[in-house]
């Protein structure tokens, strides 16, 4: 099982970027599946994810309405588009999958996820 976070990058203050999360080795429309990050100096926060039913989205409150979590089933892979980024979000970006199943996609992001990919670096200008 793995999990391959891409996309990340230097953007400024406003803009956009789209990570990937491509995963083999299981199937993404099967399993829970969450975006989360770490900064500088600061402890692991789930920023969107999405229950094993997929009927349960969560997001951060500091990204709702900026932030979007997908999922492509054709090419097994799961998105996080992120619209007016700001210095507060630099961050290095990970995706994570469970095959439990929670009600709740807030669960996933509080309580974390079985497994990880490795990360991704997101460092917005200001």
């Amino acid at each position: 099982v793995q999990l391959q976070a891409s996309g990340g990058g230097l953007v400024q203050a406003g803009g956009s970027l789209r990570l990937s999360c491509a995963a083999s080795g299981f199937t993404l429309d099967r399993v829970a599946i969450g975006w989360f990050r770490q900064a500088p100096g600061k402890e692991r926060e789930g920023v969107s994810c999405v229950s094993l039913s997929g009927r349960s989205t969560y997001y951060l409150d500091s990204v709702k309405g900026r932030f979007s979590i997908s999922r492509d089933n054709a090419k097994n892979t799961v998105y996080l588009q992120m619209n007016r980024l700001k210095p507060e979000d630099t961050a290095v970006y990970y995706c994570a999958a469970d095959e439990r199943a929670y009600q709740y996609g807030r669960h996933y992001c509080v309580y974390g996820m079985y497994y990880w990919g490795k990360g991704t670096l997101v460092t917005v200008s200001s």
